[in-house]
């Protein structure tokens, strides 16, 4: 996981839109505002289902995002990724396989992108 501030620049939200000079976020400051972190090892489910536990989350569903896995409905969905939204409910998402991105607002309204890959575990 990488998270830094989003640039805000009106240009693809599938880019990294990093803000330059570089701009870090911590893990502790994702937590500072309520994104939690952790990065999973090959036990994943076993780790997930501690957590899952811990939390008391009760239910949980999983979905290959990508052109083969959403078919036709791959455009539609990834454009649904990138407007803002809000939940009730916490949030969770895992990265068995692949990467991409997070954004939130801070705590100061600014954007942070998240930047996800393989073993990647976001508590928002």
């Amino acid at each position: 996981m990488r998270a830094y501030y989003y640039d805000n620049e009106d240009t693809d939200p599938r880019e990294p839109h990093e803000k330059l000079p570089l701009s870090p976020v911590t893990p502790q400051e994702l937590a500072n505002f309520g994104v939690l972190y952790w990065q999973l090892g090959d036990d994943y489910l076993g780790e997930i289902d501690k957590i899952c536990k811990e939390r008391s989350y009760k239910n949980r569903d999983e979905i290959n995002c990508s052109r083969e896995g959403l078919g036709d409905a791959y455009e539609s969905k990834i454009k649904t990724f990138f407007e803002e939204h809000l939940h009730e409910d916490e949030e969770i998402r895992f990265v068995i396989d692949g990467s991409g991105y997070f954004d939130v607002r801070d705590g100061a309204d600014r954007w942070i992108r998240i930047a996800v890959s393989k073993g990647d575990l976001l508590v928002l």
